[in-house]
């Protein structure tokens, strides 16, 4: 009986040990996650180039699969939809996301961010450009001075990790 009572005082202590163990990972597993935010699909860090490098990759391609990082210059105002970021060269690339599935928040210009998706060359049209200019939060002097459609090079994300 003696044995009996150690036995399952073993047990209880090594399972009791186990179970701290898993609380542990699992915390410190939860701590690290709540410094990045994910919307769209899955995606992780590895392999991200920096943005910046974006536009000297694209030269005589129309469209390129591609993961990033870089500094979220501009976000949509009225719903988080679009947001800006550089891609060198002095220029800036406006990121829309897949399906218009997700959002980033309105307040993530400034911020990290890791994005997924194919990178293209498009024309925005004068009409489009003015309306970015209205979500973006312009004035209406900012918005009339835009005349002229504009081509450049665009992203459709799939996936985006920020970090906060």
């Amino acid at each position: 009986m003696k044995k009996l009572f150690f036995i399952s005082g073993v047990t209880v202590a090594l399972l009791s040990a186990c179970g701290d163990n898993n609380k542990e990972t699992k915390t410190e597993t939860a701590a690290a996650d709540t410094s990045l935010q994910f919307f769209g699909d899955s995606i992780n860090q590895e392999g991200a180039m920096p943005s910046t490098e974006l536009a000297a990759k694209m030269e005589g391609k129309d469209s390129m699969k591609v993961k990033l990082m870089g500094t979220i210059n501009e976000v949509c105002q009225k719903k988080g939809c679009w947001m800006t970021m550089p891609i060198g060269n002095d220029k800036t690339m406006q990121v829309k996301f897949k399906d218009y599935a997700f959002f980033v928040p309105k307040d993530a210009s400034g911020k990290t961010v890791v994005i997924a998706g194919v990178a293209f060359t498009d024309t925005t049209s004068v009409a489009e450009l003015q309306h970015y200019a209205e979500d973006g939060g312009k004035s209406k002097e900012e918005i009339a001075k835009i005349t002229e459609p504009e081509i450049n090079i665009s992203f459709e994300a799939s996936g985006v990790i920020l970090k906060k």
